[in-house]
């Protein structure tokens, strides 16, 4: 697979997508955070003393989304189309965050989904440090994309569990 990130000079550029077909995008990306039972359990009842974590770190991921291009110094600027940012734990220790971002685009929407998902995450850490200041956050992975010249990926449900557990 030859990469386009380079001109002449061997010098990283932002790969020109002016030719590229228009086509519906979507992906999704995975993170976790791993902390404390009564952390888990605090932000489950609320009793976190900067709000809702849940509800800030779903705006949170929403806000950093949208705002990718100014982070990751190559990606360009999309339209994005929708964005959703997914909960649900283990009932112990660990804090799943799913993030899809769609769009209509001559160019895919990785980087959304990921930045999604490691924005919530870091939220959820910000909000939660007082309370523990030793959570771990990962792995963050892409679970699935679909559309563009590359077409569909999906990462194996099987691969998914391993590298969780392998982060263990």
């Amino acid at each position: 697979m030859e990469l386009s990130h380079f001109n002449e000079q061997g010098r990283a550029r932002m790969v020109d997508v002016s030719d590229k077909e228009i086509t519906k995008r979507t992906a999704a990306a995975r993170s976790r955070v791993e902390m404390a039972p009564g952390t888990l359990t605090a932000i489950k009842a609320g009793r976190i003393g900067k709000g809702d974590v849940l509800a800030v770190a779903q705006v949170a991921g929403i806000m950093a989304a949208k705002k990718t291009a100014d982070w990751i110094p190559m990606c360009h600027p999309l339209p994005l189309t929708g964005i959703d940012i997914r909960f649900w734990d283990n009932n112990e220790d660990q804090l799943y965050i799913e993030a899809t971002v769609k769009t209509t685009g001559k160019t895919g929407v990785e980087m959304e989904a990921l930045t999604a998902v490691s924005a919530a995450a870091l939220t959820v850490y910000d909000m939660c440090k007082a309370l523990q200041k030793d959570m771990i956050i990962g792995p963050t992975l892409l679970v699935q994309k679909s559309g563009g010249k590359t077409g569909d990926y999906a990462l194996e449900e099987i691969e998914q569990q391993d590298a969780v557990q392998s982060a263990d």
